[in-house]
């Protein structure tokens, strides 16, 4: 009986991915991380894949996948991928859910205190030989009105982190009423725009579907205080990066921006060179801690799916 091939396509823990090439029960491709050119010639062979961001598995991607029963998202959300598509054909698609959660929360912490005190530019202006304290002189956390849009598991990790400054923290999702974080400053509503008004820091954690596309616009986006700051390390297209630049120039507001409608940013775009914007390049999930939570999933639902006939954290559109 022919094992079971797969291909990891953009990268594993280490000592997980060794793990998974031991197992004498499948054929796995020699590298954790490949480029785009490999995959589109190894995905011929392969029972199943397993992706993070940077592959995305489209009806033209499966086209050539004859023999594949099964995609693994490792991380959260699965936009990369045409679930729908892969239900018409046949392959199973699995996310890892709540392995990398902490970290995209921290990751967002990280944007909202960069933004607030500036360290990010007074490092670069340090490392130019400039000592200017006073261009840099920031704002606390502490006692802010926080927006938070989307309180599901990130959402809600985002909130407990920094409840320790003592914010009033207010969530808008019309899905989620009720938590049970132990700190009393938070409060729900159903007026998004109130909450882009009156927060001193926003912060994203929705999925990016039909209904969230483009959901920051110019509309919210000129609502908000000046001085306030946005941060977006949920998902790209949430914000439309077009209105998001038309407000930034204005030089009201700062943002900080970990996902985008388009990646990777290859070449310089319309988001480079503000002075009040923060990029990362999608770095939310990218810790040692998370990747090592992913991995040992992402494998032992490969391992479920094809030794055991089970399928664990089925994800359909």
């Amino acid at each position: 009986m022919t094992k079971p091939y797969i291909l990891v396509c953009d990268g594993m823990d280490k000592d997980i991915f060794t793990d998974l090439k031991s197992d004498s029960n499948f054929e796995v491709f020699p590298e954790p991380k490949n480029s785009q050119d490999v995959i589109a010639e190894e995905k011929k062979k392969a029972s199943a894949l397993i992706i993070r961001s940077a592959t995305t598995v489209t009806k033209e991607f499966l086209a050539d996948c004859p023999n594949l029963k099964y995609v693994i998202r490792a991380g959260e959300g699965t936009d990369n991928i045409d679930k729908a598509y892969c239900a018409e054909v046949g392959v199973k698609v699995s996310n890892t859910p709540g392995a990398n959660n902490n970290s995209a929360a921290e990751h967002a912490v990280a944007l909202t205190m960069t933004l607030l005190r500036k360290t990010a530019w007074a490092n670069e202006s340090m490392q130019s030989g400039a000592w200017d304290k006073n261009a840099f002189t920031g704002n606390e956390l502490w006692k802010k009105k926080v927006g938070v849009v989307g309180f599901g598991r990130i959402g809600q990790l985002f909130a407990r982190r920094i409840s320790g400054f003592e914010p009033d923290i207010t969530y808008y999702d019309p899905f989620i009423k009720e938590h049970d974080i132990p700190y009393a400053a938070i409060k729900r509503t159903e007026n998004l725009e109130e909450l882009f008004e009156s927060s001193d820091v926003i912060s994203i954690h929705v999925p990016l579907n039909d209904h969230t596309k483009n959901l920051v616009n110019k509309t919210l986006l000129s609502k908000m205080k000046k001085g306030s700051v946005l941060i977006n390390a949920a998902r790209g297209g949430i914000v439309n990066e077009l209105d998001l630049v038309s407000v930034l120039k204005e030089g009201n507001i700062s943002a900080a921006l970990d996902v985008f409608g388009t990646e990777p940013l290859k070449d310089k775009t319309d988001l480079h060179g503000l002075p009040n914007l923060i990029l990362t390049p999608h770095l939310g999930g990218s810790t040692e801690e998370a990747q090592l939570r992913v991995g040992e999933m992402a494998v032992h639902q490969i391992r479920e799916f094809f030794n055991n006939n089970n399928l664990l954290n089925e994800v359909k559109a």
